[in-house]
């Protein structure tokens, strides 16, 4: 079989980039308000987690669009680079962030951070580097994070194994096998989000059997899903799909908690049928869209590149910010400044790996390795 190692030559789906950056920026604003809540409940732009599965139907989606057609002339090996290449130097540059700004987050939060010596930082940083999970054992900082230098490293973890499953094994299938699996990931989600002792999808960050439950829950309906939307949708041509699809996607994430405390089922279930429904919804709005305008397209350009690096390399700023706030006890009103600079210091820091990190080095392994 001849070797197709070359990136692909398709047109990427502008909205669909912009879309994944816009996703990125809500992280980063939900993780900085959640330093200021007291619990799940009134926790500021509520839902922005459910964009970790945001990015998992998108993944599936590009995923289709980019390689469904491609195996004819290229190899599982091929495959596995062109995807490393993608992926695996902002896992070891967010790794690396995260062991440098380490000793600057501790706090009552954290109480374990003084007491790791610094031959024990490097070791999980090494490991970090493989995006291999961690035992709870070796935990440094008192979380269970399966990467505790970089907590977002998990979903890249379960990028990982979804991208291994479709190589391997599932884009062999046909559209019914697909099918059938993604209902019974469907109702898998929906079971572990209503009976949710929290009300909600949140988790997959550990190496434990709850932990390992949620993250493989959140990855199979939204990854596949993704996979087999791609196979059997028909585009047609929405005005304005920017518009409306960003907005949607805003709303969904930003949306208060749903229910009370005696009813935490009822966010468990906004929650699922946001991913089964909405989400596809608003992929299937955006990939039908298409960008006129040449600042639209530069800021749907700029978004997506940026989108990658920001939502890898910010939680460790998160950290010192959420360290902060533990430490001086101060409320939103008081810490806006603060908080209104570490996101743009998220944006920035995200900026400046993608240009002197990350498309350098992307560049110089395609070379090596083509």
């Amino acid at each position: 079989m001849k070797s197709n190692f070359s990136s692909t030559t398709k047109n990427h789906y502008e909205i669909l980039d912009a879309l994944r950056g816009i996703a990125a920026l809500m992280v980063v604003a939900f993780h900085i308000m959640e330093a200021h809540a007291t619990s799940r409940l009134d926790q500021i732009i509520n839902h922005g987690y459910l964009a970790v599965d945001f990015f998992f139907l998108l993944s599936g989606f590009v995923i289709s669009f980019a390689y469904d057609d491609r195996w004819s002339t290229m190899r599982v090996k091929d495959f596995f680079k062109i995807r490393l290449i993608r992926l695996q130097p902002m896992v070891i540059m967010g790794m690396l962030v995260g062991a440098i700004c380490f000793y600057f987050q501790d706090s009552s939060l954290w109480p374990l951070i003084h007491q790791v010596p610094f031959w024990k930082l490097i070791l999980v940083m090494i490991i970090g580097f493989t995006l291999l999970p961690l035992l709870p054992t070796m935990d440094i900082r008192g979380w269970q994070e399966m990467h505790p230098l970089n907590g977002p490293g998990w979903s890249l973890f379960f990028e990982y194994v979804a991208n291994i499953l479709y190589a391997l094994w599932v884009r062999k299938w046909s559209n019914t096998a697909l099918s059938i699996l993604v209902f019974f990931s469907g109702c898998f989600l929906i079971h572990m989000a209503i009976t949710s002792p929290n009300g909600d999808i949140i988790g997959g960050w550990s190496l434990t059997s709850e932990q390992l439950h949620i993250g493989f829950a959140r990855l199979f309906f939204p990854f596949f899903g993704g996979l087999l939307l791609h196979r059997i949708i028909k585009l047609t041509s929405i005005k304005n799909a920017f518009f409306w699809s960003a907005t949607l996607l805003i709303v969904i994430l930003a949306m208060p908690r749903v229910g009370e405390k005696t009813a935490l089922w009822q966010n468990g279930l906004y929650d699922a049928l946001s991913v089964i429904f909405i989400f596809p919804i608003i992929l299937y709005i955006g990939a039908s869209g298409g960008i006129q305008k040449l600042r639209t397209k530069k800021l749907c350009k700029f978004l997506g590149a940026i989108s990658y690096p920001i939502y890898i390399t910010h939680y460790p700023l998160i950290y010192i910010y959420t360290a902060w706030v533990v430490t001086t006890k101060s409320p939103l009103c008081e810490a806006f400044p603060f908080s209104i600079l570490t996101f743009i210091a998220s944006i920035l820091l995200g900026y400046a790996c993608l240009k002197w990190y990350d498309e350098p080095v992307g560049n110089w392994l395609k070379t090596k390795l083509s």
